[in-house]
């Protein structure tokens, strides 16, 4: 069952968060919106801003949905798409999940032609790389197809919404805070992360670095960031290569739900098990065994049926043309309430949750 956070329903992005959000994915991008070409540079206003809301509408019957994921081996991923492929038919909608088996910059592009030509009535993407699938995407919304990025964003031209799962400078934050408290802000620290591409692990990054230049973390060193390509066995490889080059290594913060299970595992049968501290996002099915075997104390996520849940209902409300994607339109996410749009398209669904012995078993996802 979906975990339920009555008091975040109405969830908006405040203008101090977005533009320091806006910063910091410009920095993480390869290239520019002056870099996109000029005659593609219009199409999201065009199929979104440009046209009129109707509030009042009914969702449509029969819409067509596609969650196109990272890669489609990714537990994390799957469960969000498939509770969005549920909540589909809560409105009579049908859903699909397609993708990738490796989450390289350019894998999705191939997928997203093929839903054009499917004529898809929405596509639901979780970028590997913000720029790499934007020509297609913005083919897809010239034809009147909705785009939706979800979990990890493109451009901002390239789609209508983004349903971000929190706020990214919070998850970021936090994630060093929480290390920090359990390490007594002292030693060297590395990142385990996704792929370097990836949107999403690039933001919180970006806001991991900006906290640890705070004067609470100076005896705190970040000596690098690895990266596992979401695959199990690579990001195993990381973990155990940061070990031996780090052999002082007092933590590892992963931002990824591959990632931290890898690393759990790999402590949980090692030397450092008890000695290095791990921390980052993941889900409580996978991670349950790690806390109760104390190779982890503690870590962090949102529920993933809620974003894909959020996700689903955004799209419908898109296609039947409930909201453009503009700041300050409202629609109904059935039973999870209504969401404001924030600036630049961002809907933010709530809070992280953190688990530990106390909570983890009160969880099942």
């Amino acid at each position: 069952m979906p975990i339920r956070h009555p008091a975040r329903r109405r969830a908006a992005v405040t203008a101090a968060t977005a533009c320091v959000l806006a910063v910091a994915l410009t920095a993480c991008s390869g290239t520019t919106k002056d870099s996109v070409k000029q005659d593609d540079s219009t199409v999201g206003t065009d199929t979104s801003t440009a046209a009129s809301a109707d509030p009042d509408a009914p969702l449509k019957k029969g819409l067509k949905l596609a969650f196109l994921p990272k890669q489609i081996n990714n537990p994390y991923e799957k469960i969000v798409d498939e509770a969005g492929i549920a909540a589909a038919k809560e409105y009579g909608a049908t859903g699909k999940e397609v993708g990738p088996s490796d989450a390289s910059a350019s894998s999705q592009v191939s997928y997203i032609n093929t839903l054009i030509q499917q004529r898809q009535d929405a596509i639901l993407i979780a970028a590997n790389d913000p720029n790499a699938v934007c020509g297609p995407l913005k083919q897809a919304m010239k034809k009147g197809i909705k785009v939706v990025a979800y979990d990890s964003d493109t451009a901002k031209d390239c789609r209508q919404l983004f349903i971000n799962q929190a706020s990214s400078e919070e998850i970021g934050r936090s994630l060093v805070q929480h290390l920090g408290e359990q390490l007594g802000h002292k030693g060297k620290i590395a990142i385990l992360s996704a792929t370097q591409n990836a949107t999403n692990q690039n933001t919180w990054i970006e806001f991991m670095k900006d906290e640890l230049k705070l004067p609470a973390y100076k005896d705190m060193e970040l000596v690098k960031v690895a990266y596992g390509d979401d695959a199990d066995q690579k990001s195993f490889q990381q973990t155990q290569g940061l070990l031996q080059a780090y052999p002082d290594l007092k933590g590892i913060i992963s931002p990824t739900t591959v990632g931290i299970a890898a690393a759990a595992r790999y402590l949980s049968d090692s030397s450092y098990k008890g000695k290095v501290v791990l921390n980052g996002l993941g889900t409580p099915n996978q991670m349950r065994k790690y806390v109760k075997d104390g190779t982890v104390e503690q870590f962090s996520l949102w529920n993933p049926e809620e974003l894909g849940y959020l996700g689903s209902y955004a799209a419908a409300s898109l296609a039947s043309g409930q909201i453009t994607g503009a700041e300050g339109e409202t629609f109904k996410a059935g039973t999870l309430g209504e969401y404001t749009i924030g600036k630049d398209g961002e809907v933010i669904l709530g809070e992280p949750t953190v688990f530990d012995k106390k909570n983890i078993d009160k969880f099942d996802f």
